[in-house]
């Protein structure tokens, strides 16, 4: 059992214990301090709540709509929904803030409360805080009788989103229409069946083939778009003679591809591709993370744009998109943020952008991808013993690398010509994370090797 208090929301395993799991007490205990938030913020009281299909949604959603309304909150439910829908939705209703319930790509075992603000955007840090403060600290006092919240349920507002991406002036339908593109969509039995599809035809598309399309909460695999986890959409993508393949996960914020002949087009990829298409068409810069490929950087210098890193998280890469005015950005694991329809990961805009920019490119998905600079990303991981120094671990290691160009802004990221590594310590675990991407597995890897020791001497000294 476990249970996540974070700045970004309350992410826990269902039943269990109260503080040590998301049990009904904690799902109480947080949406109470979220809505007592709302209450110093100065906005309206209205709250939109929407959820994925994972089998706890309908249970938490009850816990959440009637703690919000004994809070005197004017309640949206949007129903089940993706988190760049409700995202949304919070502008569109001007509405004081939002709650997506839904653990992402965590098991199906997972749940948690997404927080948003009055934009529609991830609370920032200080309010995140504020929430955990009350949460833990103060004894709150519910509405009587006659200040009891209300609940409207809407179910119109993925097919509102739709009409908002069709109305992009990047996404051209005539274009992908005339492409008659077969499509295999792994909907991992959540929202992405009821969202992904309905856009595809929307665009167009209508040879779709949805494996996993039930919406029952019972993932058909680990609902994480990871290779290992896509393996049947890239088999029925082969054996249908499909054009491609695409991965949701449970939320539909992040994405991937499948190319024809079954292979992977790499989620790192997805931004890259979606960043060529738009910086092709209008001018500036991007933003991902510290941790996400340097070939959004190889792209974007090639349109004549700049690209700037942001620390991990889709918060740090919103605020880092504003600073510096970012056309997009998103992040390496398929989250790709359109500023012009919201600050937010959204698959579906993801999708609409990648299958123009194949059609008018008039390439296959294999031959697209290899348009781009192929790059390798390790991803390793160090377990920390108990009492161990960090900080100065960290220190020492960029004492040890001064002479190369470091980034301290998320952890500690070291560049070496075309090559680097980010290490960054973990929000949930005793671990430090190390990812290090070059053109070459083997010099990835070796790089990873080599901090990796460096660390593991360190902590013996």
């Amino acid at each position: 059992m476990a249970l996540i208090k974070s700045i970004s929301g309350i992410r826990g395993t269902i039943g269990g214990k109260p503080g040590k799991s998301l049990t009904p007490i904690d799902v109480v205990k947080f949406t109470t301090a979220y809505a007592a938030w709302i209450n110093t913020q100065g906005t309206n009281k209205k709250i939109i709540i929407g959820r994925d299909g994972r089998i706890s949604g309908g249970l938490v959603r009850n816990l959440v709509t009637a703690t919000l309304q004994s809070m005197d909150c004017e309640v949206v439910d949007l129903g089940l929904s993706t988190t760049p829908t409700v995202e949304m939705a919070v502008k569109m209703e001007d509405a004081g803030g939002g709650i997506i319930l839904t653990a992402s790509h965590n098991p199906r075992e997972w749940n948690a409360l997404k927080l948003l603000n009055k934009d529609g955007e991830f609370i920032s840090a200080a309010e995140g805080q504020w929430i955990l403060d009350y949460a833990e600290n103060t004894e709150p006092a519910y509405a009587d009788i006659t200040k009891l919240g209300s609940l409207t349920e809407d179910n119109t507002y993925i097919e509102k989103h739709i009409a908002v991406i069709l109305a992009h002036p990047l996404v051209d339908v005539a274009a992908i229409s005339k492409m008659k593109f077969g499509v295999v969509v792994d909907a991992v039995n959540s929202t992405g069946a009821i969202s992904v599809l309905p856009l595809l035809r929307a665009l167009g598309v209508d040879d779709v083939t949805v494996i996993n399309e039930e919406v029952t909460g019972h993932f058909a695999h680990n609902p994480e778009p990871l290779p290992e986890n896509l393996i049947e959409l890239c088999s029925v993508v082969e054996k249908t003679n499909a054009h491609l393949g695409i991965a949701v996960d449970p939320d539909v914020d992040r994405l991937c591809f499948v190319c024809e002949d079954g292979s992977l087009f790499g989620e790192e990829y997805t931004l890259v591709a979606i960043a060529d298409y738009i910086l092709s068409n209008k001018k500036g810069n991007t933003v991902s993370n510290l941790s996400s490929t340097r070939a959004l950087k190889d792209v974007t210098e090639k349109h004549g744009g700049q690209y700037f890193p942001s620390a991990v998280g889709e918060v740090n890469v919103v605020r880092k998109m504003r600073e510096v005015n970012a056309v997009i950005g998103g992040e390496g694991n398929g989250g790709v943020i359109v500023p012009e329809l919201h600050y937010g990961r959204d698959a579906m805009i993801g999708i609409a952008l990648f299958l123009t920019h194949l059609a008018k490119s008039g390439k296959s998905v294999k031959a697209l991808r290899s348009t781009y600079p192929s790059y390798f990303i390790s991803k390793n991981k160090i377990e920390l013993e108990e009492g161990t120094d960090v900080k100065g671990i960290f220190e020492q290691i960029k004492n040890k690398y001064s002479k190369q160009p470091i980034n301290t802004e998320d952890g500690l990221r070291i560049d070496f010509d075309n090559d680097w590594v980010h290490l960054r310590t973990s929000n949930t675990e005793p671990i430090i994370r190390i990812y290090s991407e070059s053109g070459s597995e083997t010099t990835a890897n070796n790089i990873a090797r080599r901090i990796m020791a460096d660390i593991g001497e360190m902590m013996k000294a």
